[in-house]
């Protein structure tokens, strides 16, 4: 069953470790604009690698952790989020629509510009709506580092090393659609985000059934966020090396 998790207060190794990741995440955002040869057509092999990592994360460890979260969701008839008629897949899904809306709403919103002669960027708007949902998504992804199935420290590096890679992919995504106004506030929010998720985290304690949720969601979040930056023709991605990170990851989430 899926449990929150006390230790992630009151053992001094786990919020060490969880701390020391959480700042490591921040630094994904800050620094991987510096990693210009990311910035390539056809697509880096390495963004794309990353992103079969994350891929692999997602199908071979939390989707399959949604059965039991489904059991939580079942125990919740009359509660708050009874809405759900036990199905926790419902956020799984709502968590693939809400950012392929976004996704949506941002490249409407680069055309509009580009078609009354301004930047090939977003509104500020539209901006602010995009770095604020992303930056939900990262604090989520910053107190989940103190919450998870597994309290052991492979679990948790497991965790980080998939959520690191994600984030690169979700950087260099964010760098396009935004440009340097990304540079300049988009990166910091996301970065701050994510220590504000993780103080959250050491500091709280929500009911086992949230948790199923947010996990639930946080994984329709990952697959739409890493195939929208694979599938585009025009990126001409590297299917090997999504290929090799997304099979070199699942025999090591096998194996362990």
């Amino acid at each position: 069953m899926f449990a929150v998790l006390a230790l992630a207060v009151s053992n001094p190794q786990t919020l060490f470790l969880s701390a020391l990741f959480a700042v490591s995440l921040a630094i994904v955002h800050l620094y991987a604009g510096k990693l210009r040869f990311l910035d390539a057509l056809p697509r880096s092999r390495w963004l794309s690698l990353a992103g079969g990592v994350s891929v692999a994360y997602v199908f071979v460890h939390l989707l399959p952790d949604l059965n039991e979260h489904q059991e939580v969701i079942q125990e919740l008839e009359g509660s708050a989020i009874g809405f759900l008629e036990h199905d926790v897949y419902l956020m799984a899904l709502l968590g693939l629509a809400v950012f392929y809306g976004l996704e949506r709403v941002v490249k409407a919103s680069r055309q509009r510009q580009r078609q009354a002669g301004e930047s090939d960027a977003p509104s500020a708007g539209v901006f602010w709506l995009h770095i604020g949902s992303f930056a939900i998504y990262n604090a989520l992804i910053g107190y989940l580092l103190l919450h998870r199935e597994e309290a052991d420290t492979q679990s948790l590096f497991l965790f980080f090393v998939a959520m690191a890679l994600h984030f690169l992919v979700n950087d260099f995504g964010l760098r396009q659609d935004h440009k340097d106004t990304y540079d300049k506030r988009g990166r910091w929010i996301l970065a701050a985000a994510i220590i504000v998720g993780w103080v959250i985290g050491s500091g709280t304690k929500i009911p086992e059934a949230a948790i199923a949720v947010l996990f639930a969601f946080l994984a329709g979040g990952i697959i739409l966020n890493v195939l929208k930056e694979e599938l585009p023709e025009e990126r001409e991605s590297r299917f090997w090396a999504f290929a090799l990170g997304a099979g070199a990851y699942t025999v090591l989430l096998i194996a362990l």
